[in-house]
């Protein structure tokens, strides 16, 4: 018998997924002080390792999504600290998109996806998390990976720890 929130029994089984509330709290974005703090600004002076950071561009960076939506999300991330693509030098914009292209051809050799999701959301209105710093997303697509446990779950099922999927996919960069 499932109770609900209340404590009153109800048809609906839960999963929890209680890494997320992190998230939602701003983890990675508050320092000791309170002060906010850029995490793509912050994960190029960590190591490799520590930062998930699969390659190191001149321009940009790809670092692995801390929060994924599916096992090899990565991010493309301009060193420099602006919001809006068109604030963007072109040598940065290409870089970008070289890096992304790149990106795909990686993963496609590590995991075989059917296919990808790209996207920058631009404003926090588009619903960018870091809406202060520019970064593309590179979204891994499997047939059956938008299955029912994102949808009544709300949450996905990651089958490999996110260290070993970076050292996965830096290792074949």
């Amino acid at each position: 018998m499932e109770i609900d929130g209340l404590g009153m029994p109800d048809k609906w089984a839960r999963l929890w997924a209680p890494h997320r509330l992190d998230y939602l709290r701003g983890e990675n974005r508050r320092l000791a002080d309170n002060e906010i703090a850029c995490p793509f600004c912050r994960i190029p002076t960590a190591s490799d390792e520590e930062g998930l950071i699969v390659h190191r561009g001149i321009h940009a960076f790809v670092v692995l999504n801390l929060y994924p939506y599916n096992p090899g999300h990565l991010l493309v991330c301009a060193y420099r600290h602006v919001a809006d693509l068109t604030d963007l030098e072109t040598e940065e914009r290409n870089e970008i998109s070289a890096l992304t292209s790149h990106a795909m051809h990686t993963i496609r050799k590590v995991s075989a996806p059917q296919g990808f999701n790209l996207g920058m959301n631009q404003g926090a209105i588009s619903g960018a998390g870091v809406a202060e710093h520019i970064h593309q997303h590179v979204v891994p697509r499997w047939s059956g990976d938008a299955n029912f446990m994102p949808i009544i779950g709300g949450t996905k099922i990651l089958p490999q720890l996110l260290n070993v999927t970076r050292d996965e996919i830096a290792k074949a960069w």
